[in-house]
C-alpha cells in the first residue's frame, strides 16, 4: 500500500534513496560518489520539467496528445529559443533521461551517449543569459572515470544502475508538484553524505534546522526582502531557507552567493535548479570570496545568512592592498593570518543593507580571542553593529563537535546594547549527533524577538560594560548558567555517614560470630 502522508512518502523515499546510495557506491567514496548521484537527480528533473512545460504549452494550445518525449528530434526544434530564455537549456527528446534510460541497457556506448547529452545541455544555453549558471553541471558527473569500473563496459553497468535507480525514485510526475520531492531528495543526500563524510563534506553543509533559525533571525518583522547573500554559499541550503521561511517570491530580486571549492560550486546551483528558482532569480559565482568577490555591482543585501569555514587561513596583512579594501579597513587591522573568521565577518556588515540583518555561525574562539580579533569586535561594538550573540549547542555540525555560536549584525540599531543568549541546552539528542527541534528554535526565536532578559538564558549588555571587559563578547561571560547542583545538609550527612560507619560495625560483629560458630561446629 502506498504512504499515503506527507512524512510517510518523504520516509520511503528517503529509505529508497539510503538504499541506492550504497547499493550503487560499491568502491566509489560516498563524498565523491555524491556527484552521479545528484548530477544523475538534476539530469532527472530538468528532463521531466522541461517535458512538463513543453507538453503544458501545447495542450493548452489544443493538442492534448501532444508529448516531447515522443517528439522526432528534427521536429523538436520549434520552441528552442523561447524555452532556453524562459527555462536557461534546452533538450533534445532522444536526450531527455527517459528516452536514454530506455536505451542505457543496450547502449554499448552509453558512457559516450551520455557524455554528449550533457555536452548538448549546456551548449544548448551558450551565448544567453543561462550560460553562467547552466555552464559547468555535469562537470562533476563523470562517466569515463576508473572509480566507476576499470573498463568502459563496467563503467556503463554502473551508470545503467544508476539511471534506473534514480529513474524509479518514488518523485511521482512533474505536473503532481513533485518539486518538493526532488528538493528533499537532494536535501537528504546532501545531509546523508555529509554525515557519513567526517571532515571531507560536513564542512560544506550547514544542518537544515540551523540553515532555517539563521534565515528567521535575519526576516524577523519582515514578509518580504530585496536579495539575500551567503558569501561561503557552501551547497546553497541557507539562501534556500528564505523560500520555506519567506513563501515563494518573497526574496524579490533573488539569491546571491559564492563559493570557493568548483565542487560545492556546481551542487549549490543544481540545488537552485532542483528547488523550481529560475536561472534569473539566482547568481551565484566561483572563487574566493575575500580576496576576488564577486557581487560589487549587487551589494547591499538585505539579508545575509553564513556558516563559513572556520579558522582557515588567509592571505591577511601579507598582502599589503587588503588593509586599504573598503571591506576591511574601517577595523583599522585585519583578521589574522591564521583566522579568517573575522574577514569575512567584516565582508558581511560592509555589502549588508542599512535596514537589513546578517546572521553568522562563528567559531567560538572569535568572540574572546586577543590581538587583532579583539580590535575588530572593539570596532564593531563601538559602531554599535553587533546585534545579537546566540550560543549553540555543542556537536551540532558535520565534521565537527564544537560549540558554535551566532552572531547577529545590525547597521541601524537604536539601542547601545548587546542581547546575549544562551541556548547550549536546546537540543535532542538524535543519532549520533544534536539537534535543534522546532521548539528550541522557537524558543531561541522568541528570545531574540522580544529582547526580554530570561535567568539563565538570555540577558541584555550595554555596549559599555562589553568594552570594560575587553571587548570579549563570549556568552557565558553574560548569561549566568544555571546551579544544578543540590543543596547538600552538612550536619545531616555526618550523622547519615555516622550511622552507616555504626551500621557496619553490627555487621561485621555479626558476620564474625557467624564466622565462629561455623568454624567452632567443625
Amino acid at each position: 500500500m502506498a504512504p499515503t502522508t506527507k512524512e510517510a512518502q518523504r520516509a520511503e523515499l528517503h529509505k529508497t534513496i539510503w538504499r541506492i546510495a550504497n547499493d550503487l557506491r560499491g568502491s566509489v567514496d560516498g563524498w565523491d560518489f555524491k556527484s552521479y548521484v545528484l548530477g544523475m537527480l538534476f539530469y532527472r528533473f530538468i528532463s521531466e520539467n522541461l517535458t512538463a512545460y513543453l507538453n503544458k504549452h501545447e495542450h493548452d494550445a489544443g493538442d492534448v496528445s501532444f508529448d516531447y518525449r515522443l517528439v522526432a528530434d528534427s521536429d523538436a526544434e520549434f520552441a528552442r529559443d523561447e524555452v532556453v530564455a524562459e527555462k536557461g537549456f534546452y533538450i533534445l527528446p532522444s536526450d531527455l533521461f527517459a528516452n536514454v534510460r530506455d536505451r542505457a541497457s543496450g547502449d554499448e556506448n552509453l558512457n559516450e551517449t551520455l557524455e554528449r547529452v550533457f555536452k548538448n545541455i549546456e551548449a544548448s544555453a551558450m551565448g544567453t543569459d543561462s550560460e553562467d549558471d547552466i555552464k559547468g553541471l555535469f562537470d562533476d558527473l563523470d562517466v569515463n572515470s576508473n572509480k566507476l569500473g576499470s573498463t568502459v563496459a563496467k563503467r556503463n553497468q554502473k551508470m545503467v544502475k544508476l539511471l534506473d535507480a534514480i529513474g524509479d525514485l518514488p518523485l511521482a510526475r512533474w505536473e503532481d508538484n513533485s518539486i518538493d520531492l526532488f528538493g528533499d531528495a537532494y536535501e537528504y543526500l546532501m545531509q546523508m553524505y555529509a554525515a557519513n563524510a567526517g571532515k571531507s563534506g560536513g564542512e560544506y553543509y550547514t544542518p537544515q534546522e540551523v540553515s532555517e533559525l539563521l534565515a528567521r533571525i535575519t526576516v524577523v518583522g519582515k514578509k518580504q526582502v530585496n536579495k539575500v547573500y551567503d558569501p561561503a554559499v557552501g551547497s546553497g541550503s541557507l539562501l534556500l531557507k528564505f523560500d520555506k521561511v519567506l513563501g515563494k517570491n518573497n526574496v524579490r530580486q533573488g539569491f546571491y552567493g559564492q563559493e570557493i571549492n568548483l565542487t560545492t560550486y556546481n551542487l549549490a546551483r543544481i540545488n537552485m535548479f532542483l528547488h523550481d528558482v529560475n536561472y534569473a532569480d539566482f547568481n551565484l559565482a566561483h572563487g574566493d570570496t575575500l580576496l576576488d568577490p564577486a557581487h560589487w555591482d549587487d551589494e547591499p543585501f538585505e539579508a545575509i545568512v553564513s556558516n563559513p569555514p572556520y579558522s582557515i587561513k588567509w592571505e591577511g596583512d601579507a598582502n599589503p592592498l587588503l588593509i586599504n579594501d573598503e571591506r576591511f579597513s574601517p577595523a583599522g587591522v585585519l583578521a589574522p593570518k591564521s583566522k579568517a573568521d573575522l574577514a569575512f565577518t567584516m565582508h558581511m556588515l560592509s555589502w549588508l543593507a542599512v535596514n537589513g540583518t546578517a546572521a553568522i555561525v562563528e567559531f567560538p574562539g572569535v568572540l574572546y580571542r586577543g590581538g587583532a580579533e579583539q580590535k575588530i569586535r572593539q570596532y564593531l561594538v563601538d559602531n554599535n553593529y553587533i546585534d545579537a550573540v546566540i550560543q549553540l549547542p555543542p556537536d551540532l555540525f558535520f565534521g565537527t563537535t564544537i560549540a558554535t555560536c551566532i552572531l547577529v549584525l545590525k547597521k541601524s540599531k537604536k539601542s547601545g546594547d548587546v542581547l546575549f543568549i544562551d541556548a547550549s541546552a536546546e537540543f535532542k539528542r538524535v543519532g549520533n549527533k544534536n539537534k535543534l527541534l522546532e521548539e528550541h528554535q522557537a524558543r531561541i526565536l522568541e528570545a531574540f524577538t522580544t529582547r526580554e532578559p530570561q535567568a539563565h538564558f538570555a540577558t541584555i549588555v550595554g555596549n559599555e560594560h562589553i568594552a570594560a571587559n575587553d571587548y570579549n563578547i563570549a556568552v557565558s561571560s553574560y548569561v549566568e548558567a544555571e546551579d544544578t547542583r543540590e543543596e547538600v545538609d552538612i550536619a545531616e550527612l555526618n550523622a547519615e555517614i555516622a550511622r552507616i560507619v555504626e551500621r557496619q560495625a553490627e555487621l561485621r560483629t555479626a558476620i564474625d560470630e557467624i564466622v565462629t560458630d561455623l568454624e567452632g561446629s567443625r
